[in-house]
């Protein structure tokens, strides 16, 4: 799938290490949260690593700048710049995941935390995932042969990414602490070398307090959900998220994570806690923020008129504005009194379109289930067609379609169920009809109805 990037590979490479780096820094602060008792060296070693993995994602949006300036044609010294830094971030990986093994063994915080050892295995998973996929890069020349090997109409371009304090950045590289990424990723590979020798002496299991406090996921605070802030219907009665005719525009760039209408265990035993709270408050929350940036970058541009990352930019407000509103779909059409079957206006037309409601939850299911790599399951209502549709989505925007309303949305991305059913998505699926909130999705049902176009 890789070659197809062909001359711009390694702009393609380094925006998926820039992704990679972001996602291990951010595990880095979970781990602290879901392990709120963790022994001191290990909450240093963690803050180690979250400094590591920043540099490396600042290291790889330096060297991305370089790349973007030469286009097509980019110079043997930077590609054997980005096959080091990419050595430099499997290193990194490989120690961590070593790291977080040993501190499944050895952290009495960590065995005593019910939740602990399922959210650092889900980790692990993660930066496995990224080592995977970007392993066959990984070996001195790989990526030249793999550009040389690729023909010229099989080039498209990356999806570069660059923030303003990176082009500021690239303007005055006096302000930056490495004169060229080469530098910065020579010294990476010396911090992330002693990272792991520091992993060895401050993190062993001699040097950890046997008497840490104990951890209870019970005694962490009340859910978001629980607040003040959270909208009326949370328990079942009437749309937590529907329309309405007084809400003011959002801004540009002022999207806000919306709260769970129930507690973060309130689906159990289908989808747990752990899950609910890494899902709600880490993914979601950085689609929102993904949003708003990619927002403000194109105001910025439409200020300036300097369109050269328009590209990007739109690939990124798709991308994550997608995430942002299906998540909120996502968390509305649960609930704890949720399962059965729909009745009244919905019931009718799943009949009339789909035969029965049990062909329609077996077409739905199959497609769910049949995703390729990650993305979502989506009931839509057609205004063209006039009719319900089952469309897939990969990742949360790919080879869906225009002109639909979505109405009932399963997200079938691996965060959304690996902590409780690891890689048994069928079984995730099975379980999760029993929280699917019929009233929800027919209320979205009575409006989107009412959108009609002329059929063609």
């Amino acid at each position: 799938m890789l070659l197809i990037y062909g001359t711009l590979l390694p702009a393609r490479i380094l925006e998926e290490i820039r992704f990679w780096k972001q996602q291990e820094m951010e595990h880095t602060e979970f781990i602290q949260t879901v392990v709120p008792a963790l022994e001191q060296p290990y909450v240093r070693l963690f803050n180690e690593w979250h400094v590591v993995f920043a540099e490396t994602e600042r290291a790889a949006d330096a060297l991305l700048r370089q790349i973007l300036e030469h286009g097509a044609s980019v110079p043997a010294h930077l590609i054997s710049q980005v096959e080091q830094l990419l050595r430099v971030s499997f290193d990194q990986s490989q120690h961590f995941i070593r790291q977080l093994h040993d501190l499944r063994n050895a952290s009495p915080a960590v065995r005593q935390a019910p939740l602990a050892d399922k959210v650092l295995l889900h980790i692990i998973r993660e930066s496995e995932y990224f080592l995977g996929v970007l392993e066959t890069l990984n070996a001195p020349g790989a990526l030249e042969r793999l550009m040389e090997s690729a023909k010229p109409d099989q080039t498209i371009h990356p999806l570069l990414a660059e923030d303003k304090s990176a082009q500021e950045a690239a303007q005055n590289p006096s302000s930056h602490h490495s004169d060229t990424p080469g530098t910065e990723i020579t010294a990476l590979a010396h911090k992330s070398g002693s990272n792991a020798q520091t992993a060895e002496t401050s993190a062993a299991p001699d040097a950890v307090e046997a008497g840490a406090a104990d951890t209870n996921a019970d005694a962490e605070a009340e859910p978001r959900a629980a607040s003040e802030s959270a909208p009326s219907g949370g328990d079942g009665s009437g749309s937590v998220y529907g329309p309405t005719g007084t809400s003011k525009p959002v801004p540009i760039g002022g999207h806000r994570l919306p709260p769970l209408p129930y507690p973060y265990h309130a689906l159990e035993p289908y989808i747990d806690e752990a899950t609910m709270r890494l899902h709600h408050d880490a993914h979601h929350k950085s689609y929102v923020d993904g949003l708003n940036k990619a927002e403000k970058m194109l105001e910025d541009a439409r200020r300036t008129g300097n369109f050269d990352l328009v590209k990007h930019w739109e690939r990124e407000l798709a991308f994550h504005g997608a995430g942002h509103y299906l998540h909120t779909i996502f968390w509305s059409i649960m609930n704890p009194k949720g399962g059965g079957s729909p009745t009244g206006e919905l019931a009718q037309q799943i009949n009339q379109d789909f035969g029965s409601f049990e062909r329609f939850k077996k077409h739905f299911t199959e497609a769910a289930d049949k995703v390729e790599g990650s993305g979502w399951a989506i009931l839509v209502w057609s205004p063209r067609s006039h009719r319900l549709e089952i469309l897939q989505a990969e990742k949360h925007q790919n080879l869906s379609q225009w002109d639909v309303v979505p109405l009932l949305a399963l997200d079938v991305w691996e965060h959304a169920y690996y902590l409780k059913y690891q890689n048994k998505r069928a079984d995730y699926i099975h379980n999760w009809w029993n929280v699917v909130y019929w009233p929800e999705v027919a209320e979205r049902f009575r409006h989107a109805r009412n959108l009609k176009w002329t059929p063609f």
